[in-house]
């Protein structure tokens, strides 16, 4: 099961999987989520509403479907202070993407995967001396694995077939 990182609805709209050329991956995505094997976080949902396009549009209408699970449990607040003062004492990582790292989504997912023994879907890949706070590096340190879109795809055995335009 995996909780997706921003960037893999932004990606998909904006490349491989745009809603007018592959209405089959938001379809698919729709049916993993009632199956129970794919879903976000409300922190998520915040920065994918901001904007006024497709991608938007999509997700306010599923608002409230449990696509988007809430982080104020009690497992996830703590485990959200966890990530929070381990991410502070990390020397390389500099100020401003420190505070851009917690600012955001980021935190909250990997504390709401920990909680959950959940995967994470991110295009953000490991990187053993960056100065950027990235989810593969605090995943690592928190026993949470991390996984790109197509791989998500193919773990999930999803296929999308091709129609002939009448």
């Amino acid at each position: 099961m995996y909780l997706l990182d921003t960037n893999i609805f932004i990606e998909a709209q904006n490349r491989y999987y745009a809603n007018d050329i592959c209405p089959g991956f938001w379809h698919w995505l729709d049916d993993a989520n009632e199956r129970g094997l794919v879903a976000s976080i409300s922190e998520v949902y915040e920065e994918l509403v901001r904007g006024s396009d497709a991608l938007s549009d999509w997700t306010k209408a599923r608002q409230g479907s449990g696509w988007f699970l809430d982080v104020t449990d009690d497992e996830t607040q703590s485990l959200f202070a966890e990530v929070i003062q381990h991410i502070e004492s990390i020397e390389r990582y500099t100020r401003p993407n420190k505070d851009k790292f917690i600012g955001g989504a980021d935190p909250w997912l990997i504390a709401k995967a920990r909680t959950m023994g959940w995967n994470i879907a991110t295009h953000e890949e490991f990187s053993e001396n960056s100065k950027m706070v990235k989810i593969p590096n605090v995943c690592r340190d928190f026993g949470v694995s991390t996984r790109s879109t197509f791989d998500v795809l193919r773990e999930l055995r999803a296929s999308f077939a091709w129609a002939k335009a009448a």
